[in-house]
């Protein structure tokens, strides 16, 4: 039976939620993964030391069956102070931007990008060795959005040379050519991302468990980021931007953003990259880059994946949580041993 391993695998950009949201979703990630990036956008967002401390023990009793680092992240706020950050650098990886209301508990987000104002906390990360990882949307037109933010990030990396400044989950082929004009700009990018357009949203019957933001955009989108990822550019790292949501949230009216795909992105991935002739730099996608651009070391966890049908549960579940995953039902090539 075809075999290939994965070693160290890294999602850096992951959302666990909490409570028994987390107790459901954490294992699925801790399970095949060696650490993840967590994202604060809990209700209240984590924005202060004591919060930050209990939530990443919140995270690891939920994985303590399983060999797993969480990295996590503090929501950014304009006046956090110098010795603020100083105090808490070696308890995050990185402060996360969100834009005012642009998606999930973003509410107490920024609300304005005027590097002037942002400027106080960028200088005191730049100058500590903080990065900055940033959900780049505007509030335009949904298909725009990520691309009207690109000014954005053009002028955070010319203000800001010494800031390491991730873009967050990449879904137009606008920002892999920003992404190669500055070298402090680097990028995630999902695996919903490299598969879906918007057609497999809204092309026929609508499935709400394939909305998210940044919206899955164009063809030419998918597979400009399918290039360069395949090619396993430095700069390029995977995070999954994986984002549970109740059923019943996301099957409504009002259904809420965000594609669940942990269980099953190390077998999408690999099948991607195999069907590509490219499985050879797949663990410099899934775990190399991010382990240079964040300077980690991550113990060493080997994954393998067998060539064997996989059929996607219909939905996970832990007492009332209920989480419909990407793909639910369908059959994957690729399963973890």
């Amino acid at each position: 039976m075809e075999k290939f391993i994965i070693n160290s695998a890294l999602d850096m950009h992951l959302h666990l939620r909490d409570e028994d949201m987390l107790k459901l979703v954490a294992p699925l990630t801790s399970k095949s993964f060696s650490g993840a990036l967590i994202m604060p956008n809990l209700l209240p967002p984590i924005t202060t030391k004591e919060a930050l401390l209990s939530y990443k023990q919140r995270i690891k009793e939920a994985t303590k069956e399983d060999d797993f680092t969480p990295y996590v992240t503090i929501f950014f706020q304009v006046d956090y102070s110098y010795s603020f950050l100083e105090d808490i650098k070696d308890e995050i990886i990185a402060v996360k931007l969100y834009p005012f209301g642009v998606t999930t508990n973003s509410e107490t987000g920024v609300s304005s990008m005027d590097v002037e104002i942002l400027r106080p906390t960028l200088e005191s990360m730049s100058k500590l060795g903080i990065p900055l990882c940033v959900h780049g949307e505007t509030k335009g037109f949904v298909m725009d959005r990520e691309k009207e933010f690109l000014p954005i990030y053009e002028s955070l990396a010319i203000n800001f040379p010494n800031l390491k400044i991730i873009m967050e989950h990449i879904s137009t082929k606008e920002a892999i050519t920003l992404l190669d004009k500055y070298d402090n700009l680097y990028a995630t990018v999902t695996i919903h991302h490299l598969l879906l357009t918007l057609d497999d949203v809204a092309g026929g019957m609508l499935n709400p468990h394939n909305f998210c933001k940044p919206i899955v955009k164009r063809y030419e989108d998918r597979d400009a980021l399918q290039e360069v990822v395949l090619q396993a550019h430095p700069k390029i790292m995977f995070g999954s931007d994986s984002a549970p949501h109740q059923k019943n949230n996301k099957e409504c009216h009002h259904g809420a953003a965000g594609v669940f795909n942990s269980p099953i992105a190390l077998q999408l991935l690999t099948e991607l990259f195999e069907r590509n002739g490219k499985l050879d730099n797949l663990n410099t996608f899934v775990s190399l880059n991010a382990q240079k651009i964040y300077n980690l070391k991550p113990t060493t966890k080997p994954i393998t994946l067998i060539k064997k049908d996989f059929i996607v549960p219909d939905v996970y579940s832990y007492k009332k949580e209920q989480v419909v995953p990407m793909f639910a039902g369908k059959t994957l090539l690729w399963s973890i041993e």
